[in-house]
């Protein structure tokens, strides 16, 4: 499966450092586990059963023989110990599948076809078998002296054997081959160091399938995580080309399902949006040339409301009040509009920062207001909406908080400006966006320092639940609060100007009281 990027653009996908225990590298120390473990288990089963097979054929094949010169012996009773010599080097030379050592035990007698006439590999146990009451048959065992392999075969003669006797009567004497198993275990040890030597080009050898099989897992996987990219950047319509109909390929299709529901989804939110915002701005539209004759009668009404009985002039005064009210909220959602159509422009111009928030302080008449002003700060702002960011904050202030309102302008140096931005809970530096994903706004450029201006009061503050939304659109602490002084747009529309400019705008509460709203803008 292939990840379908549709028209082939956009940043391409940040390179991942490699992982020293990556998926990859899992899959294939799993595959050459896999083949360790069954070149291991093949090898040692297989060196079992060449042991065994080796051990019995040499086994049976001295045993036989061994049996076959014991019953060919030829010694008169008692006996003599010359002529047993003799015989017992006769059938050392005759052994199979190579010379024997043979040794006789008859009684206190001990004769050997070696020089001693006594051997140590010899077990007591092999011995007792040998001789136990009644035993007319051989016995064998393998025993290990001083790191050495023996087969060692015990047979006793028996008086079928001479002229005269009964056959399977025990005669008393035991004759005993001891054979040296060095060349078998040589044999034994060869197959296994070939087994091992073996084993190492057989791992090389599977390594390749083993990445041939990672290759193929992992492709489809870095395919789907390419196509996850790709939506988290916002192309919602890319697919994945499923093949086959493996899990792989069932997950492919599953992830282009999810995808596709979404980009339904989505495209839907975003044309419902597109309906909402258009609908306000036609409706603000529509609104403003009646709106317009409705405020010159409710001019004329108040100039006449002094003439007017009593309840018909409180009639006027509120039909004249809550008509300005819809004529402002009317202009808010026209500049909201503006904003959301990306339409709104920004006529910046040299201007004294200090002078400008007098202007609107005077302009609204808002002496009670105390000033710390830092004269002389020359910025480049659009002074239309810069009035709004602080005629906004500072009515907000009145409205909500507590006398005194305080406003101060400063300017400070690009090095020393680090804003926590409380609204949001992250940090926010001067001329970014506090919202992630959005680049720099217009009117950003080399900064040598930031206007600051802040406005605070002494009010109860701002309820920590409500700091992340106060510059929300028609956000409302109180929820049952349905009326109020505003429009409940001044301070998003406070935002957007902000940004416009570059600027951040954060609100906190102060640590002895109240609420600060701090508004950076570069200088």
């Amino acid at each position: 499966m292939k990840a379908h990027v549709p028209g082939g653009v956009g940043r391409p996908p940040r390179r991942r450092r490699p992982r020293p225990f990556g998926l990859r590298t899992r899959l294939v120390l799993a595959f050459l586990l896999v083949a360790a473990v069954g070149c291991g288990t093949t090898a040692a089963l297989t060196y079992r059963a060449a042991r065994t097979a080796i051990l019995e054929q040499t086994q049976d094949t001295a045993v036989t023989a061994f049996r076959q010169q014991v019953e060919t012996l030829t010694v008169q009773l008692p006996v003599d110990h010359d002529g047993l010599r003799n015989e017992l080097r006769r059938i050392a030379r005759q052994g199979k599948p190579r010379p024997w050592r043979v040794y006789a035990e008859y009684g206190t007698l001990r004769v050997s076809s070696a020089e001693r006439p006594e051997s140590s590999v010899l077990s007591p146990e092999l011995r007792r078998r040998a001789t136990a009451a009644g035993t007319t048959h051989g016995s064998f065992q393998r025993v290990v002296k001083d790191g050495t392999p023996y087969l060692t075969v015990a047979v006793p003669a028996v008086f079928g054997n001479f002229r005269g006797y009964p056959e399977s009567r025990p005669t008393g004497l035991v004759v005993y081959a001891v054979m040296d198993l060095g060349v078998e275990e040589a044999n034994i040890e060869a197959m296994l160091l070939a087994a091992r030597d073996g084993a190492l080009p057989a791992l090389l050898v599977a390594l390749v399938p083993a990445l041939l099989a990672a290759r193929g897992v992992l492709r489809p996987v870095r395919e789907l995580r390419l196509a996850a990219h790709s939506m988290g950047r916002g192309r919602l319509d890319t697919r994945i080309h499923a093949k086959g109909s493996d899990e792989l390929a069932d997950l492919a299709r599953t992830f282009n399902e999810s995808a596709a529901e979404l980009e339904r989804s989505v495209t839907e939110l975003r044309r419902a949006e597109a309906r909402a915002r258009r609908f306000a701005s036609d409706v603000s539209h529509e609104l403003r040339t009646p709106l317009a004759g409705m405020l010159a009668v409710t001019e004329v009404l108040d100039e006449d409301a002094g003439t007017l009985d009593p309840d018909t002039a409180r009639a006027v005064r509120l039909i004249s009040a809550e008509t300005g009210k819809l004529a402002v909220l009317v202009e808010d959602l026209m500049e909201i509009s503006r904003f959301d159509a990306r339409a709104a422009e920004l006529h910046t111009d040299e201007v004294d920062a200090a002078e400008m928030v007098r202007k609107t302080l005077q302009n609204r008449h808002w002496h009670e207001v105390v000033t710390e002003f830092t004269d002389g700060i020359r910025a480049r702002l659009d002074p239309r909406r810069f009035d709004v960011v602080v005629a906004n904050l500072v009515g907000n202030a009145l409205r909500h908080g507590a006398q005194p309102v305080t406003v101060r302008v400063y300017a400070e140096g690009a090095d020393a400006v680090t804003v926590t931005d409380a609204r949001q809970g992250t940090d926010a530096r001067p001329g970014t966006d506090p919202r992630p994903g959005e680049g720099p706004r217009p009117g950003e450029g080399p900064r040598t320092g930031m206007l600051v201006t802040e406005v605070a009061d002494r009010g109860p503050g701002i309820p920590e639940d409500v700091l992340p939304h106060v510059f929300d659109r028609f956000y409302k602490a109180d929820a049952a609060r349905t009326r109020s002084a505003g429009s409940g747009l001044g301070l998003a529309i406070t935002l957007e100007n902000v940004r416009l400019h570059g600027g951040t705008v954060v609100a906190a509460n102060r640590p002895d009281g109240g609420a600060v709203f701090t508004v950076r803008i570069p200088l």
